[in-house]
């Protein structure tokens, strides 16, 4: 068995996805607008998608993303343009306090910060975040052992 992460950044996933590349060196492996959806996918008078109708032709539809060895998956949701994530939080687990600082200085920027990087009784450097979509990021250093 497999849980994946599926986020819906709410008709933000475009920008999203280029934050996440350059603040991490995300790779999109799929993506998928809803203008490639195949024949016989729901109609402008349906009750799904965007605010209720089709989403904008290109919104994302479908993205799945990866950043180093895990796969996440994202989509525009239903573009209400404030995605939320609670409860949860993604851990990054760094190799070296240089590379917690870069990530975690990265993600920062246009979030809030809850936990400033320190040094703890279990690790060299940990810390909080909520990025600027309101993804929740805990970030820790690989202990050696």
């Amino acid at each position: 068995m497999k849980v994946q992460s599926y986020l819906s950044f709410e008709g933000r996933c475009d920008e999203a996805l280029g934050f996440y590349r350059k603040a991490l060196g995300a790779e999109v492996t799929q993506l998928m607008r809803y203008k490639e959806a195949p024949a016989g996918a729901p109609s402008e008078a349906e009750e799904t998608g965007c605010a209720g109708g089709m989403p904008d032709a290109e919104k994302v539809m479908h993205a799945v993303f990866r950043i180093g060895e895990t796969e996440l998956m994202a989509s525009d949701g239903r573009c209400s343009g404030q995605p939320k994530f609670e409860g949860i939080m993604l851990a990054l687990t760094a190799s070296t306090d240089a590379e917690a600082v870069k990530w975690f200085d990265a993600l920062a920027e246009g979030g809030q910060v809850m936990q400033p990087l320190i040094p703890t009784f279990f690790t060299s450097k940990f810390g909080m975040l909520t990025d600027r979509f309101g993804v929740g990021w805990l970030l820790v250093v690989a202990q050696p052992g």
